[in-house]
């Protein structure tokens, strides 16, 4: 026995030791990684920085440019998520509500949104765009009504800035580029069907739009290119116009070639198709509808259904999961709203700066000018996103918010790219439990994105 507990004593002091020593390794071997990784000719022209620490102590591990703001590209969610969570809510839902005015032997449809991202999303099952639509009309039919003279959107606190500032021409008018408005549908986005040649050069056919875009019009500029050249088609929609072009290339030989779009005015799309659905069945609803931006007394009108959407658990999963832009900027005029009752981009952006200057995080670390990270003006440094990580590992909202990270290279931690920037943002544990949170940017490097990858998996692969 004596024997016994002299050995496990012996193994327990040499574990001991040999963590301790793997700990004090680790700042240098962090600090050769990331040296051999500034020394590669991709960062020729570019800055890199790393910022470590442990995700339980908040000691720092490793630091390298850490208070330098950089762009975060889609990292800029974790903070928009964290932002969410403390300035939202936990519970917090969106509610949009249906109802219907009867004055002088005319009736109105009236709706009140609150900016849902999700309504109509096919993400959800209750959500899904026919759920929604069947529901509602069954609803509707309830009132008996069965025609209206037109359909009012209350638009009150909501304006009409659906694009932040920063976001680029390239982007906007395509799926990822998706703004939102107070009354959203199917995440704001439309597909159009292509057809390209059967030689290199030749012009391609726009074949269909789903939904159909009723009062707008797509021109091709498209060519085809080489087989398994990809998706390198942009939609361009100019604001306030009904026509957009589709320029670039898809490849040879494709009769049913999916490209995304951002939907122009998404509620006025949702009326039309559901003027469609109730039209089979005898109910007359015009297919325009008349913004109200004063809030309406709620005497005036009768709510004949509510819709609430998935918890922020759920839009938060969503949005890390799969980087949805849109989910983004709905959050943080959502959050301008519920503070200020003013829905402009800037508002929320200062409520988030204000709100972790009083965690110490200096305002000058949080030069944002959106909440998904689209922009290339947006500056933000590593320092901070590794504070907002460590906050938020103390809440009893984290596991919502850890489940929503990505893996990538067995690490839990969400990633960014836009043209030049790369950056990986999360929490890693290691075979010996130890815990860290870090993030890692690299701005305006060259060459391949997917070489620069695998290089800072190396760099990162020290926390293992």
């Amino acid at each position: 026995m004596k024997f016994s507990t002299y050995k496990t004593s012996l193994v327990l002091a040499f574990l001991l030791v040999y963590t301790c020593a793997v700990a004090q390794n680790l700042p240098q071997n962090l600090a050769a990684a990331f040296s051999k990784f500034e020394q590669d000719p991709q960062l020729q022209n570019a800055i890199a920085s790393l910022y470590i620490i442990d995700a339980k102590t908040g000691e720092v591990i490793f630091d390298r440019n850490s208070r330098v703001g950089l762009a975060p590209a889609s990292t800029m969610k974790v903070i928009t998520s964290i932002s969410a969570y403390e300035l939202l809510g936990s519970g917090f839902r969106y509610k949009t509500e249906f109802a219907y005015s009867k004055n002088n032997g005319k009736a109105e449809l009236i709706i009140l949104p609150s900016g849902d991202p999700t309504l109509g999303s096919w993400r959800w099952a209750e959500s899904r765009e026919g759920n929604v639509l069947k529901t509602l009309t069954i609803k509707l039919q309830q009132t008996g009504v069965k025609s209206f003279d037109k359909v009012i959107v209350e638009n009150e606190g909501w304006n009409d800035e659906t694009v932040p500032d920063g976001w680029m021409w390239q982007d906007i008018a395509n799926y990822y580029g998706a703004g939102p408005a107070k009354l959203n549908w199917r995440e704001n986005q439309y597909d159009v069907i292509l057809k390209s040649g059967k030689r290199i050069g030749d012009p391609v056919a726009v074949v269909k739009t789903v939904p159909e875009m009723n009062g707008y019009e797509l021109n091709s500029e498209l060519t085809s290119a080489a087989a398994g050249t990809g998706d390198n088609a942009y939609i361009y929609f100019p604001l306030s116009t009904s026509s957009a072009t589709i320029r670039g290339t898809i490849p040879v030989n494709e009769s049913s070639f999916k490209i995304s779009g951002a939907m122009p005015a998404a509620g006025k799309q949702f009326i039309s198709v559901w003027a469609d659905t109730l039209q089979q069945i005898g109910i007359q609803l015009p297919k325009q509808l008349v913004e109200q931006n004063t809030k309406l007394p709620q005497r005036s009108y009768t709510t004949f259904h509510t819709i609430t959407s998935p918890p922020l658990d759920s839009i938060i999963y969503w949005f890390n999961r799969k980087s949805i832009n849109l989910y983004g900027e709905a959050l943080v005029k959502t959050i301008a709203y519920q503070h200020t009752q003013s829905s402009k981009t800037d508002e929320g952006l200062d409520k988030i700066r204000t709100l972790w200057k009083q965690h110490g995080i200096p305002e000058t670390e949080l030069s944002m000018v959106d909440g998904s990270g689209l922009s290339p003006l947006n500056r933000v440094t590593a320092h901070t996103q590794v504070k907002l990580l460590h906050h938020a590992k103390n809440q009893p909202w984290f596991n919502g918010l850890y489940t929503s990270l990505p893996i990538y290279n067995g690490m839990k931690m969400k990633s960014g790219t836009i043209r030049g920037v790369k950056g990986y943002t999360g929490y890693h544990k290691s075979k010996d439990g130890k815990e860290y949170a870090f993030s890692f940017l690299v701005n305006n490097y060259n060459g391949s994105g997917a070489s620069l990858v695998q290089k800072m998996y190396r760099v990162l692969d020290e926390l293992k």
